[in-house]
């Protein structure tokens, strides 16, 4: 009667179980936040089970691009107004609101080193106008005293701050949205003015100022949009909240693989 060796077996069965178990196991992706509060954590968190986070404000520019280093996408978040010096308009610098210069510095290095990498890059409202400085354009100092509009875009409870948005019907982001026009929350007294370097708009509010970009071509670019309002604020099924989300955490595992 053969021998059966039961130690062979078991080690045997070890190994093709943990074999089977790595092919099944979907890698864990960490999306670098310039600056991190509870609704894009969850934003983050509820868009991707495989999704982690880490905040970057408050490290300093040379630690923040290391740990970038080790992530696999960038959400640049609202906030504070870009100081304007960095648009050509310092002498506008009264008419603005607050500002954060180590912001500013910290998000800019972390947008230029993005960029080169490749790395999926989304901005939301402070994200959307600092990605279009970035990458020279320039912003309206103040919609309500330089823009001739009937629309709302700031008021006090920003919780009732919303305003219609149509979109291009050729952009990514109608592409992943599926909607023609929608309601947004969208709570700022800037916006674009000079489109950036290689961008394109894809979505206007009704007196057409822009409300999202993404790359005009995307050739050898990594994934890029932006958006003037605040999905994290918004209803969690809504598509043009969870979507760009999907899109951007699909890119983030796409990087991620790559790497």
């Amino acid at each position: 009667m053969r021998k059966i060796h039961y130690p062979l077996i078991f080690i045997a069965f070890i190994a093709i179980s943990l074999f089977s178990c790595g092919e099944k196991e979907t890698a864990t992706i960490k999306i670098a936040i310039s600056k991190a509060n509870t609704n894009y954590s969850s934003w983050i968190e509820r868009n991707g089970e495989n999704a982690k986070w880490v905040n970057l404000y408050g490290l300093s520019i040379d630690s923040a691009l290391k740990v970038v280093d080790n992530c696999d996408g960038l959400l640049v978040t609202g906030g504070e107004d870009v100081y304007p010096d960095y648009y050509g308009k310092i002498s506008d610098t009264i008419r603005c609101g607050a500002f954060d210069p180590y912001r500013d510095s910290l998000e800019l290095a972390l947008i230029e080193f993005a960029l080169k990498a490749n790395m999926p890059v989304f901005g939301v409202c402070r994200g959307f106008q600092i990605l279009n400085v970035a990458l020279g354009g320039t912003l309206i100092i103040d919609i309500p005293s330089d823009y001739d509009t009937t629309v709302v875009h700031r008021q006090a409870d920003w919780r009732n701050c919303y305003h219609k948005v149509t979109l291009d019907t050729i952009s990514q982001l109608f592409a992943i949205s599926g909607v023609y026009s929608s309601i947004v929350n969208s709570n700022h007294h800037q916006g674009i003015e000079n489109l950036g370097k290689g961008l394109v708009i894809t979505s206007y509010t009704m007196d057409s100022l822009p409300e999202s970009i993404e790359w005009k071509q995307n050739d050898e670019k990594g994934f890029l949009m932006a958006v003037q309002w605040h999905p994290e604020r918004m209803e969690a099924a809504h598509p043009l909240a969870k979507n760009p989300a999907v899109a951007f955490l699909q890119h983030a595992t796409s990087y991620h693989n790559r790497k």
